[in-house]
This record gives C-alpha cells, sequence and structure tokens, in this order.
C-alpha cells in the first residue's frame, strides 16, 4: 500500500512539474515573440536565422553554452550558422529576458 501511495505522489509531482514546465515554456516563447525574435528564427525550421531545436542540439551537453549564447545575442555576430549577421538585442531587450529565451532555447 505505502508503494502504491508513494507512486501516485510521484506520478502527481511529475505532472505538476510538466504542467509548470510547459507554463514555463510557453511564457518564453511569447517573450521571443514579444522581442522580435521569432521574426528571424522558429522552433522547427531555419527562416533567417537557424531553427531553435537545430540550436538545442548543436548546444546538447554544453556545459558553457547558455553565457555564450546569452552574450551573442546580446552582442549579436555572424558566422556560426552562416553569413547572415544576428542583430545585437541589447539594451532593447533586458539580460534577464535575454536569459530566459537562450534557457528556453537550449531546453527544447
Amino acid at each position: 500500500m505505502k508503494a502504491l501511495l508513494l507512486t501516485i505522489a510521484a506520478a502527481g509531482s511529475m505532472l505538476v512539474a510538466a504542467q509548470v514546465n510547459a507554463a514555463d515554456a510557453a511564457a518564453a516563447q511569447a517573450l521571443a515573440q514579444k522581442s522580435g525574435c521569432l521574426a528571424c528564427h522558429s522552433v522547427e525550421k531555419k527562416i533567417l536565422g537557424p531553427a531553435y531545436k537545430d540550436v538545442a542540439a548543436k548546444y546538447k551537453g554544453d556545459k558553457t553554452a547558455e553565457a555564450r549564447l546569452v552574450e551573442k545575442v546580446k552582442k549579436g555576430g555572424s558566422g556560426t550558422w552562416g553569413p547572415m549577421p544576428m542583430p545585437a538585442n541589447s539594451p532593447q531587450v533586458k539580460d534577464a529576458d535575454i536569459k530566459t529565451i537562450v534557457e528556453w532555447v537550449l531546453s527544447l
């Protein structure tokens, strides 16, 4: 009986965590839309910039990726995904918002 109750409690916790993560992901995607990121990127396919799923795949397991990508989004850059430059997004997008968007992209 105890094992059953523990299993049910664990499943309930995972369900709540999944709902929170889905809400966080939706909020981060809305933030990316509001910040203009989705004018050049999409989750699934390349537009002007790479698809966010491709970015996540490229940096999977790279512990330094988040900090490097936050800086790249802030300062802009080119060359990693081709010749099309990405404009700087600072100061018009807050640092905390950039971090949230990058975390979301890397979670895909």
